[in-house]
């Protein structure tokens, strides 16, 4: 299990990786070049850098740079240690961002890299006390929910093709992981009950809007087969497609 905080010492050329965890990393001295799903930063001294989790990202500092890595437990951790402030720091960790911390953010910095860190209590409560100090500061986002709107458009645009979550998570600004989270506690479903579901509707509002034959509107809204769609829509709508036309 990685150390919460850690201090790192970076004098390479670019290297690339990925991992399952967020992570945070805070310029103490130095110049880190950074690069995160293709959008780029410098992580100078009191500079942050958001690391999503799985994010594609490449680093190096030739001259040399020193910062302070936090990396976050892949559990219930934010909810556990910053009660109401955990939704905004999940919010910051949806996507990459590059910030400039304020004075009292960077004093509290030198004094973590100061510290024993590799005390689990005080690296415990300095991480919590960072994103706290985050939480505070960041501006509350626009909008809270899903852009369902926009994610249903694309559901209907493509309805015909695989759908990938992660097609829909891109379109949201979201990880795969936390776009799934979101639905969940939104809709009650997850992303890919949504798409079947709205797949279905579109196929009802054909059913009952037009002559076409039930095999392409199957075909239309992503079934291999017309059996399996009749199946699907039985399941959703408790009746069949031909019964469906002839209700109309």
């Amino acid at each position: 299990m990685l150390p919460i905080l850690s201090l790192r010492h970076y004098s390479h050329e670019m290297l690339s990786h990925s991992h399952e965890h967020a992570q945070l990393v805070f310029g103490l001295a130095g110049e880190l070049q950074f690069e995160v799903d293709g959008q780029g930063s410098q992580v100078l001294r009191h500079h942050l850098t958001v690391v999503p989790a799985e994010a594609r990202h490449t680093c190096g500092s030739p001259r040399g740079s020193q910062c302070l890595v936090l990396d976050l437990p892949a559990n219930d951790w934010i909810e556990r240690q910053l009660g109401h402030h955990a939704s905004r720091i999940q919010r910051l960790l949806d996507k990459p961002h590059a910030l400039r911390l304020e004075p009292a953010q960077g004093q509290l910095l030198n004094w973590l890299a100061n510290s024993p860190i590799n005390d689990p209590v005080i690296a415990g409560q300095g991480a919590a006390l960072l994103l706290g100090s985050l939480a505070c500061a960041a501006p509350e986002a626009e909008s809270r929910r899903l852009p369902l709107a926009a994610l249903d458009q694309y559901i209907d645009q493509h309805a015909a093709h695989p759908l990938q979550v992660a097609d829909l998570a891109r379109l949201a600004g979201l990880s795969v992981a936390r776009l799934h989270a979101r639905f969940l506690a939104e809709t009650g479903r997850t992303p890919m009950e949504h798409v079947r579901q709205r797949r279905l509707q579109l196929a009802e509002h054909l059913l009952r809007s037009s002559d076409l034959p039930v095999g392409e509107i199957a075909a239309r809204v992503g079934y291999s087969s017309q059996s399996a769609f009749t199946v699907a829509l039985s399941r959703h709508l408790g009746t069949t497609p031909r019964q469906l036309r002839r209700d109309r």
